[in-house]
């Protein structure tokens, strides 16, 4: 069977999201640890990538709300109605 190049899966992409929660949490930990080092451009870049995170997880959520709704109609059309 061939891969194709660029396949996401369901596992990968929860990874993904995993590893840039992660790296917004540290983040959030080195500055709030040096507030004195903190600059207004670091808080903006701090905040787009919480907004990044925040999106990446509302289409997680998005994606299994829309999957348990197709299992829902098929299961439904196999009973008949």
């Amino acid at each position: 069977m061939n891969r194709l190049w660029g396949t996401i899966t369901f596992r990968s992409l929860v990874s993904a999201y995993t590893r840039l929660q992660s790296s917004i949490v540290r983040d959030v930990r080195r500055i709030a640890s040096s507030m004195s080092q903190a600059t207004p451009g670091k808080f903006l870049l701090l905040q787009f990538g919480m907004s990044q995170v925040t999106q990446v997880g509302e289409s997680i959520s998005n994606l299994i709300a829309q999957v348990n709704s197709m299992i829902m109609n098929a299961v439904r059309n196999q009973k008949g109605g």
